[in-house]
C-alpha cells in the first residue's frame, strides 16, 4: 500500500504518481523541473508499463515495476504530507 500524499521536502512539491506507467531513461532533473506537474508535458517521456508506477516531484522521480520500500532510498526527501 502506497501513500497518496507523498510530498518532497527537497523542493517542497507534492509527489505524483501514475498507474500503468514508467519514466523514459532520458528523463533528467530539468524535464521534471520545467513541466511540473503539467502532466500533458509530463506525458512525453511516460511509457506505459502494465503494472508499473511512475513517481516524480520536482527534483527525483523513480519508476516502479514491483514492491519496494521507498524509504530505504537515502537520495529521496519523500514523506507522507498526512491524510
Amino acid at each position: 500500500r502506497t501513500c497518496d500524499q507523498l510530498r518532497c521536502t527537497a523542493c517542497d512539491f507534492r509527489v505524483s504518481l501514475f498507474n500503468g506507467y514508467i519514466w523514459d531513461q532520458s528523463c533528467d532533473y530539468l524535464f521534471f523541473r520545467n513541466n511540473m506537474p503539467e502532466l500533458s508535458k509530463l506525458r512525453a517521456k511516460m511509457i506505459k508499463k502494465k503494472g508499473a508506477r511512475a513517481y516524480a516531484c520536482q527534483c527525483s522521480w523513480r519508476s516502479i515495476d514491483e514492491l519496494t520500500d521507498l524509504q530505504t532510498d537515502q537520495q529521496l526527501r519523500w514523506v507522507c504530507g498526512k491524510h
